[in-house]
């Protein structure tokens, strides 16, 4: 019975291995915590496996929901913990908060590789509901009913993330725009 279990966790859940990591690694930003949190997903959705009806979409909506709580229990408990601020200058506090001048690019010499680099960091930037939404959208090509689904909130809600994502990443990226003199109609709404 057990072995029986085992094999149709696996031939449901391991497809989407990738998936969750990918996902996992884009809501801590770090590879060994992607795989802390890939790791205790995979060990709750064996665990509740045998309570696991297989519906329309399919076992990755339930597997990102899954992640999506550990990862959030996991937030949780940092926030909790002290921090340590052995590493802050506090004589140069004041000098590190100012804003340093960027010396704007031409439109013509734009490396296209640090552009890529900005979009991710706007994307890393939101608030991470937004972002969980925004990358199971885009990167991961779920329906608004299987974000839903993976995220255990209601569909006006994704709908709702989903507009405030893009709003959010319009602004960063129109104010980078801005600071390079490109074109900006596009950001514009």
């Amino acid at each position: 019975m057990e072995q029986d279990l085992k094999q149709r966790f696996e031939a449901v859940a391991m497809p989407h291995l990738d998936t969750v990591y990918r996902v996992a690694r884009s809501l801590s930003g770090q590879i060994s915590e992607a795989e802390d949190l890939v790791q205790e997903t995979y060990v709750r959705a064996f665990r509740g496996f045998g309570g696991f009806e297989l519906r329309e979409y399919g076992a990755k909506p339930w597997l990102l929901r899954i992640l999506h709580n550990v990862f959030y229990t996991h937030k949780n408990k940092q926030r909790r913990q002290p921090t340590l601020l052995d590493d802050v200058d506090f004589d140069h506090f004041e000098d590190e908060l100012s804003d340093a001048q960027i010396e704007p690019a031409k439109a013509d010499t734009i490396n296209w590789d640090h552009v890529d680099e900005e979009l991710k960091a706007a994307v890393d930037q939101l608030q991470p509901e937004y972002r969980t939404a925004l990358l199971l959208w885009a990167v991961e090509g779920l329906s608004y009913k299987e974000i839903a689904a993976a995220c255990d909130c209601a569909l006006g809600t994704v709908m709702s993330r989903l507009y405030r994502a893009r709003q959010l990443l319009g602004r960063r990226l129109r104010d980078y725009a801005l600071q390079r003199k490109l074109n900006v109609e596009r950001f514009d709404s």
